[in-house]
Parts: structure tokens; sequence; C-alpha cells
């Protein structure tokens, strides 16, 4: 309705916070496309880049938001050039890189070996994206696939991924904004 009220005619982001009562907050809204925008177009079938650009050139939306179903469940994790256990900036060359693939799985990247990661920008070098029909079934191609992701010559927070994957309360979706901290110290030795 806020977007409505506007005539706000792009892509854009409306956040909000739920509460353990189950009520919504409103946050802010992104007049541009998330990096997280896979998760909705994996959910969606739309692709909204191809949507973003058809606006601009005066085109229509080729859909309406009644048009808009949600199948399935999708996780994305990003793939930094950080240390895992302290989220400092890790630069250096990558001397290895392999990606995953297969069904449910999408990777966004440019890096290959001999990329050089700088601390000049931003960290995030990969978005690791799988679908699955059931939560579970994602949560599985995920850890798949972040088993397959193999980039070294520099630290990344590949580790970090899979210990949040391992955790009983994100199996569960029982988490908060909170939640990280726990991961914020490396992991107990064993």
């Amino acid at each position: 309705e806020a977007a409505q009220a506007v005539r706000y005619r792009n892509a854009g982001t409306v956040e909000f916070l739920l509460d353990k009562e189950r009520r919504f907050y409103f946050m802010e809204m992104n007049t541009r496309i998330q990096v997280e925008h896979p998760i909705t177009e994996e959910v969606t079938g739309i692709d909204l880049v191809k949507e973003q650009i058809r606006i601009a050139t005066g085109q229509p939306l080729s859909w309406k938001q009644q048009d808009v179903k949600m199948i399935g469940h999708s996780i994305e994790c990003r793939i930094n050039a950080e240390c895992p256990d302290t989220f400092a900036p890790c630069a250096g060359l990558i001397t290895r890189c392999q990606m995953p693939g297969g069904p449910g799985v999408r990777v966004d990247t440019a890096i290959e070996p001999g990329s050089e990661i700088t601390p000049h920008y931003d960290s995030l070098i990969a978005k690791l994206i799988v679908h699955g029909a059931t939560r579970e079934e994602a949560l599985a191609r995920m850890r798949r696939a972040l088993d397959e992701c193999v980039i070294e010559g520099i630290k990344t927070t590949i580790p970090l991924h899979r210990r949040i994957l391992d955790d009983p309360d994100f199996q569960k979706g029982r988490f908060s904004t909170a939640f990280l901290e726990r991961f914020s110290s490396p992991p107990p030795a064993g």
C-alpha cells in the first residue's frame, strides 16, 4: 500500500521485524534490488533483474502481485573473504576455486583461480543459493553445496555457514537478531 500511495514502480524491498508474539514491525523500504534477491527469484520463479530492466525501458511488469505464488524454500549463504571466527577481512589470492552445482543449487560469483581479493572492496565473493520443496530439503542441499564449495588461498565464511546449519535452533527455525552472537568466537575444540 505504501508503494502504491507514492506510485512507486520498480524493484524494492520492504523490511519488517517479527517478534516472539509474531507481530510485524516496519523497518524500511529499499528502492533498489537487494543482495538477497535470488531468494525471491527462487521461490517465485520471477527474474527480478529482467523485470527491473523492463521497467527502466518504460514497459510494465509482466505480472501482477496477485499472480505471485511462493513455491518451496530457499536459503542463501553469502560467502565472504573473512575469517569465519572474527569476521576480519581476509585479502589474498585465490589459488583454487570449485563451485557446487546440481538441481536446486545456484552460485552467483565472478571469482576464479588467480582472482585477487583486496581489502579495498566489500568482502562478498560469492552467493550460494539453494531451493527445495521443503525447508529440510533446502537445508540438506545447502549442506551438500557448502561441502562441495572449495575456495583456497584465503579464509572464507564457509566454516561459519556450516556451523550455523548444524545448529539445532537454526534447523528448527528458532532464531533472533541475537542468534549470530554465539558464533562470534572460535568453535570449541574437539
